[in-house]
């Protein structure tokens, strides 16, 4: 009967670091590996270190894990866990893999890269051990291209959200070469051990919840410009009002950051298209924010900017920041009225004002997309 009684993954950032640390939380050991630093520190020189001792080789994994006692929301259930993960780099720990029974790749969205992690992934794991990706949109078919037959048998997507410990959603991407018994397993797995609400998912670019999302995102910035509201506006109405996050949509883009959102969505206008293509196709205004570098918040700003304690908004006409607005009309005052979701939602969407007009335009062009579309993802 297969177990996992041992994983391992590959590159600690926010993402790898906190698939580690889940896996942790259940009680399983866990290798945590990334690249070998090639400079050292101005730390590091003051100590007498070389490139060639542990303590730097392992900077980078070993750096991930004291920043998971920092994070918040908690990566760990306890503190303590932190001891079942252990740091380790890709060039001196990699013959490790014969004694883990999952491997997980967490690295850059780069296929020529992680083809490259899987090369030497293929050549020092065991017979059987399952094998997967994290991608959030690279063809898993790709990523697989070239491997050992056993490994094809025992590879497959496994696409987790940040943070991993509360984001419920786990993607599963199945090959053409993927035993059924490994994807049962797998799904099996992710639901009863990690607690996940598993779905399988096509080999289509950026799967499912990725494609909507980005396609949803990209809609309600259409509709914004097209009808002249301010990012701050467009907030206002699409958060808690609606039963989303109170980081709605642009505050949300600032938190995920807009270089991965603009790598998300040319990943599926590369792959689509007619109608489709226009669809995710990043608007000019973003194209400028990415090359003034106004990338979120790790980067100081983006959509919005924090001066003091007022936060201002990004004006996508003139890329200068004000005041941040919000929309005050009369569908969104009955909606703060109404008790539940299902009646706020109508008062806002059903609204004869500038709310109802944005809700309704937005959600008509979500809800009426062509069925083809969703095919595609599911």
């Amino acid at each position: 009967m297969r177990q996992i009684q041992k994983a391992a993954v590959l590159g600690s950032g926010v993402m790898g670091s906190g698939i580690a640390a889940h896996l942790a939380n259940i009680g399983i050991p866990t290798l945590l590996l990334d690249i070998v630093p090639r400079e050292l520190t101005e730390q590091e020189k003051m100590k007498g270190l070389t490139l060639e001792d542990k303590q730097v080789r392992n900077r980078i994994s070993v750096g991930a894990l004291q920043k998971l006692l920092k994070q918040k929301p908690a990566p760990l259930t306890s503190k303590q866990n932190l001891a079942l993960i252990e740091a380790g780099n890709f060039e001196d720990d990699m013959e490790k893999l014969k004694d883990v029974d999952w491997v997980i790749e967490v690295v850059i969205e780069n296929l020529e890269i992680k083809r490259k992690v899987f090369t030497d992934v293929d050549k020092y794991r065991k017979q059987g051990s399952i094998v997967s990706s994290n991608t959030s949109g690279i063809s898993v078919e790709a990523i697989a291209e070239g491997r050992s037959e056993d490994f094809r048998k025992h590879f497959l997507g496994t696409h987790f959200f940040n943070p991993p410990r509360y984001l419920k959603l786990l993607e599963v991407i199945p090959t053409k070469d993927t035993d059924p018994e490994v994807l049962s397993f797998v799904k099996t797995f992710g639901e009863d051990k990690l607690g996940k609400g598993v779905v399988e998912a096509k080999d289509t670019p950026n799967f499912i919840a990725n494609r909507i999302g980005t396609y949803g995102l990209l809609v309600t910035v259409r509709e914004m410009l097209k009808g002249g509201y301010s990012v701050g506006e467009v907030d206002s109405v699409t958060g808690p009002m609606i039963g989303r996050p109170k980081s709605a949509t642009f505050r949300t883009l600032d938190v995920v950051g807009l270089d991965t959102f603009a790598h998300v969505a040319k990943n599926v206008y590369d792959q689509v298209e007619g109608e489709e293509k226009e669809v995710f196709e990043v608007p000019e205004f973003m194209k400028k924010m990415l090359e003034n570098g106004w990338l979120g918040s790790k980067s100081g700003q983006g959509f919005f900017l924090k001066q003091g304690k007022e936060i201002l908004e990004l004006d996508p006409q003139t890329l200068e920041y004000g005041p941040r607005k919000k929309l005050k009309t009369a569908s969104t005052e009955m909606a703060n009225q109404e008790k539940g979701l299902a009646n706020k939602m109508k008062a806002l969407v059903y609204g004869k004002d500038r709310s109802g007009e944005l809700l309704w335009n937005i959600f008509s062009l979500c809800w009426f997309t062509p069925r083809t579309f969703w095919h595609n993802c599911r």
